[in-house]
């Protein structure tokens, strides 16, 4: 072989080491953003607002000093919310990414196709019918949320992308007249306390209920480590990806554990809205396009954190659910991304 083409060979291999790299390069320098981001408006929440906390004094509290005021609005308020936030939107961004790279499909989301619905209506109906607050509420949700996703997939069939969705769309409106329904037979207390949980919100949060999801969340996610590999794959289609070995079997392990982070962030916070539609996307267009989990996850914090800063302080004397404040952001950006398909379609 020639001297020529040796070099010729060696710039080749070159030029596909750095094409490789990049990719991987923008994604370390995209996450470590993004954790910058996460780590500022989470000591925003923790430390400013109405009664501000300095770094020092929030450092000694967490290791078990007591100062009069601060320790309680810290450890029982500020400090609970914040990091219940950041788990939530762990759950919201990872599951809905995991959607959207699955189905194909940048509207698909558990908001979408029925999940957090079904989660919804099985704790209104545990709150409404039952007269049941706390833990059982939460298991209801979660059972819910399993049972409706189990119900559309096996109506779908083998079928994914917009047949999924579609039958999800079904499957939700039903589920809204059923929300409706028990929202007519409910007494003044219970329509209260239910709205409240269905307008998705960090208020009143426990340690409990973190811990719960905390462990829910470090058993998840390694699975979803061993799994998310084929993420990649998936967006090729069916045909491609069965030829490469990716069946629908791991597509279902892939989606399985969407819902279960879902069915839990909706038992610890209630339906947060739009966080798993928008993490996903916004991730997307800051890797150029390509697929991040980590990226997913770490927006959909940032979104909950930030938003539940602004529903507690946007307006003087007035604590809003952090769900208003999703649901604002996000039906604009929904209809966006529905305009925005539909002129590339054209």
């Amino acid at each position: 072989m020639s001297p020529a083409l040796d070099a010729e060979l060696d710039s080749a291999r070159d030029a596909v080491s750095r094409a490789r790299r990049r990719p991987a390069r923008r994604h370390r320098i995209l996450s470590g953003g993004l954790v910058a981001v996460l780590l500022a408006v989470f000591a925003a929440r923790v430390l400013l607002g109405d009664f501000t906390i300095t770094i020092p004094d929030c450092f000694r509290i967490v290791f078990g000093a007591e100062i009069p005021g601060a320790s309680f609005i810290l450890m029982e308020s500020k400090l609970p919310r914040a990091v219940l936030g950041v788990l939530v939107g762990v759950a919201f961004g990872v599951s809905g990414a995991i959607f959207q790279a699955t189905l194909r499909n940048p509207l698909a989301s558990p908001d979408i196709i029925g999940v957090g619905l079904g989660a919804s209506a099985a704790a209104v109906f545990a709150i409404v019918s039952l007269d049941r607050t706390g833990m059982p509420v939460a298991v209801s949700a979660i059972v819910g949320a399993v049972a409706v996703s189990a119900l559309v997939r096996w109506v779908a069939g083998p079928a994914a992308g917009y047949r999924l969705v579609l039958i999800g769309v079904g499957v939700a409106a039903a589920l809204t007249s059923v929300v409706q329904y028990l929202f007519t037979r409910a007494d003044v207390y219970d329509a209260q306390l239910a709205l409240r949980w269905l307008t998705g919100s960090l208020n009143q949060v426990d340690w409990p209920a973190i811990r719960l999801l905390a462990w829910f969340l470090l058993v998840l996610l390694p699975l979803l480590v061993w799994v998310a590999g084929s993420m990649r794959i998936t967006e090729l289609g069916d045909d491609i990806s069965a030829g490469l070995g990716v069946g629908s079997r791991r597509t279902d392990v892939l989606l399985l554990v969407a819902v279960v982070l879902t069915a839990v962030a909706v038992a610890a916070a209630g339906p947060v809205a739009f966080v798993s539609f928008l993490a996903g996307p916004i991730a997307r267009a800051l890797n150029s396009g390509r697929t991040t989990v980590l990226g997913a996850a770490l927006v959909g914090a940032v979104i909950v954190v930030a938003a539940d800063y602004v529903a507690a302080y946007l307006i003087a004397d007035v604590n809003l659910p952090v769900g208003v404040v999703t649901g604002a952001f996000g039906a604009p950006f929904l209809l966006w991304l529905l305009a925005h398909n539909g002129r590339e379609a054209a």
